[in-house]
């Protein structure tokens, strides 16, 4: 173990810093040394071996056209006359040097073991390019044995500047790459033994840098423990020596935080206590620090569980969504949030104050808790009626707009045709007065102060007559309505405007959620003595079975979209469910997807009068 935390120390660290420095300063140098070196000595060496050639080529043209002029026939000549010249005066160490005629002919060789090649032609490259003229004739090779050779070739002129031969030479390499690799060697011995000199230097340097660094990290332990008391040793005042008398610094400011930290917190506990509402205190990382009695019975958090919850578990809301309001970056700190919606829904009204402190700013945040249940009760009360206001007037709305624009359009030229719909367009604006008036008076059933007026009804007639209201949504969606009447159904004591307004309401949704072509049928039936009911039966869209328990639920609506786009708000159920219970009646609904719905209620023949639902 104690090896594995030396290589994890910065000692460890130090010593491989110093040693990959010096290792790569080395192959740096080493590099520009080797390829420096190495490129001078190939390059005297080829300087050394042009300047033989050229030598040799000077004074071998005299003697190859000498050679050649002693010859009439002019027929090649073996060149043994210049082999002396070649192996006695012109051998130059190791190179190997040929003697060519004007036509590619060895002449005469350097070595006895070449002279197999006198009166051989030669084909090769460079040789061909001296004949022709060129000086500057040189490659390196590498032979069978592996073996780099330098080869040059050089033209040989006569006296009057023509071209009477080549010199052929071809020098090994071999010693210059030996001397090369002795180089590396003692290069590489020598790196070598500057890495571990450098080694043990780092060892040595890191060991008086860490020394301070381990006395630092014992006393943060100490201080992270609530030692305050002990002090870091200053040996220097270098960076280390800086370092600890940071260190010893920030020791004192940490111990008076900490104690004007009690201090608030005790402040903090005192205010909260005192308090009626539900309060909160927590710190920057919205973590409770206190809760007072109030704002656990609003939480719903037993005593002594509530310090280091999280507030916004408590409040359910994301941490991300809280966070500006605990750092007070938000100019609102007031939010609304529903409580325990499972149970009893408790809405609160949250209000976040920033706990500042004068040297680090914000350090936590005070929430306070006010039960607005009530109040938004009441509030969503005026929002379903204004919904309920749109929804039951939307019908009518648009009949009348239909016959205006009908009327606009030229039908106010035929007299007896504008008198209809004068007469229409007057009816349907005193059913939006009475559809306002039932209204208020759907808020008076509420309250149990509202009164049934009843009178005598004929069944069929009423039904009639609502066909009629909607005949013209029936023609644009080319819907047909049918009634059905069963033996016996006449008439009945009913509060006949506010059955109208169910039927409406029943037949505007059943128009509303039917396709093109479809059809609704309405029909009355008594079911038992004393008892009519009314059914509207469609070919819609119908309603998912998950739900039909609540589809009476008010502002309860099956696909919010399809709704909105619609003009439903979900309250025309609900509306009707209330006027057919202040009658003493029930309705029901039956609905399959794609197959249809059939709505039925059924009222009490009563006898006409006054009775308060």
């Amino acid at each position: 173990m104690k090896g594995l935390r030396f290589l994890q120390t910065i000692q460890l660290k130090l010593i491989i810093i110093y040693v990959l420095l010096i290792l790569i300063a080395m192959q740096l140098i080493g590099v520009y040394f080797v390829s420096t070196l190495k490129h001078s000595l190939i390059t005297n060496f080829t300087n050394d071996l042009t300047k033989q050639a050229d030598f040799l080529s000077v004074y071998i043209g005299p003697k190859i056209a000498e050679s050649m002029n002693q010859d009439k026939t002019k027929k090649p000549r073996s060149g043994e006359d210049l082999n002396p010249y070649v192996q006695d005066l012109l051998s130059i160490g190791e190179a190997e040097i040929q003697i060519i005629d004007a036509n590619g002919i060895v002449i005469a060789v350097s070595k006895q073991m070449q002279q197999a090649y006198i009166g051989q032609k030669v084909t090769k490259t460079l040789v061909s390019r001296a004949l022709q003229g060129i000086k500057d004739n040189e490659e390196e090779i590498v032979d069978a044995d592996n073996n780099r050779k330098k080869v040059i070739a050089k033209p040989a002129f006569d006296e009057s500047g023509r071209i009477v031969g080549a010199v052929y030479l071809e020098a090994s390499m071999k010693n210059l790459y030996q001397d090369m690799d002795d180089i590396n060697r003692i290069f590489i011995s020598g790196t070598l033994f500057a890495l571990v000199l450098t080694a043990l230097l780092g060892v040595v340097l890191s060991h008086m840098i860490t020394n301070p660094i381990k006395e630092i990290t014992k006393q943060a332990t100490a201080v992270a423990e609530g030692n305050f008391e002990q002090k870091v040793k200053i040996l220097g005042s270098d960076e280390i020596g800086q370092l600890g008398e940071a260190f010893n610094y920030m020791t004192n400011r940490l111990q008076e935080a900490l104690s004007i930290n009690e201090e608030e917190k005790e402040k903090l506990a005192s205010i909260l206590t005192n308090l009626s509402d539900g309060v909160v205190a927590t710190d920057t990382l919205g973590q409770v620090i206190l809760m007072n009695r109030r704002g656990m019975q609003m939480l719903k958090v037993k005593p002594g569980r509530a310090e280091g919850s999280l507030l916004s578990g408590l409040l359910g809301m994301e941490p991300a969504v809280l966070a500006p309001f605990l750092s007070g970056g938000l100019e609102a700190s007031v939010v609304r949030l529903t409580l325990h919606p499972e149970e009893e829904p408790l809405i609160v009204r949250v209000t976040f104050t920033p706990i500042l402190s004068r040297e680090k700013g914000v350090t936590g945040a005070i929430a306070v808790l006010q039960d607005i249940t009530e109040q938004e009760e009441l509030e969503q009360s005026r929002r379903e009626f204004v919904a309920n206001v749109s929804h039951e007037l939307r019908t009518p709305l648009t009949t009348i707009k239909s016959y205006l624009e009908a009327l606009d359009d030229g039908a106010v030229e035929d007299p007896s045709l504008a008198k209809r719909f004068i007469g229409v367009t007057r009816n349907e604006t005193e059913r939006m007065i009475r559809l306002v008036t039932d209204l208020l008076h759907l808020s008076r059933l509420d309250s149990r102060n509202a009164a049934i007026q009843r009178v005598k009804t004929d069944m069929i007639e009423m039904l009639e007559e609502v066909a009629d209201r909607f005949s013209f949504q029936l023609k644009q969606k080319s819907i047909s309505m049918r009634i059905i009447r069963e033996a016996g159904v006449g008439t009945a004591s009913i509060d006949r405007d506010q059955i109208d307004q169910v039927l409406d309401n029943l037949v505007s949704n059943a128009i509303k959620y039917m396709p093109d072509g479809g059809n609704i049928e309405l029909s009355a039936r008594l079911p038992e003595a004393g008892i009519v009911e009314i059914a509207v039966k469609d070919t819609g869209i119908g309603i998912p079975k998950k739900d039909l328990g609540r589809i009476f639920d008010r502002f309860y609506r099956v696909d919010k979209a399809r709704s909105r786009n619609m003009g439903g708000t979900g309250l025309g159920l609900s509306i009707a469910r209330e006027i057919v219970k202040a009658h003493g009646g029930t309705i029901s609904l039956e609905s399959e997807v794609n197959q249809g719905t059939k709505v039925s209620f059924t009222l009490p023949v009563a006898a006409e009068g006054s009775v308060t639902a």
